[in-house]
């Protein structure tokens, strides 16, 4: 019934899956570009048609007053982004105590322009010793679906040369809002 209902959603649309379900049991996925709440819906009704069940981190406004309980029945792991705790090695423990999980990660951290992407993915992965999935949304040509595996080897700027050349012809819905895919740290190897 489920499946049903997201394959009508993207139907209605005009989108389309694209590529193979993910080998791997568990890993963190990467949900770009990220410019559009529409952004969350997609990739709902796309891991649904695939038959992946998600775990999404989700600013914790999101998850107050009566959306809260439907936003962690759809897979929603509030995060406080205003307080010290590291969330990398509490999300590498999610990924201990459970067979098969994947954790998506808006890497762009925001849905408007940003300098660069935030680490987090990159970091839980290494720590959690999980590959790293390469999910996307092109609203250009309205697919969706998974790209390779990567899994990271510590070598920051090789392992996102490899991300940036997946992501170089995925457009965003409003592509003026969809940053560099960069993290700050490669800016800081670069200028050390």
């Amino acid at each position: 019934m489920k499946r049903r209902l997201a394959q009508w959603v993207l139907d209605s649309r005009g989108w389309r899956p694209e590529g193979p379900r993910p080998l791997a049991d568990k890993f963190v996925l990467i949900a770009a570009p990220h410019t559009s709440n529409w952004d969350l819906l997609y990739l709902l009704a796309l891991t649904e048609v695939y038959g992946v069940r998600v775990r999404w981190m989700g600013k914790h406004t999101l998850f107050r007053g009566p959306a809260g309980p439907l936003m962690r029945a759809l897979g929603g792991i509030p995060v406080r982004r205003d307080r010290r705790e590291n969330l990398v090695l509490a999300m590498a423990r999610v990924f201990e105590s459970h067979e098969s999980l994947a954790l998506t990660v808006p890497a762009e951290g925001t849905r408007s322009y940003a300098t660069h992407w935030k680490s987090g993915f990159y970091h839980i992965a290494r720590a959690a010793k999980v590959p790293i999935v390469m999910g996307y949304l092109d609203y250009a040509r309205k697919r969706g679906g998974f790209g390779p595996e990567l899994l990271p080897t510590g070598d920051v700027s090789r392992d996102m040369d490899a991300i940036r050349t997946f992501y170089a012809d995925k457009v965003g819905k409003y592509p003026d809002c969809a940053g560099p895919v960069r993290l700050r740290e490669e800016s800081c190897e670069t200028s050390g």
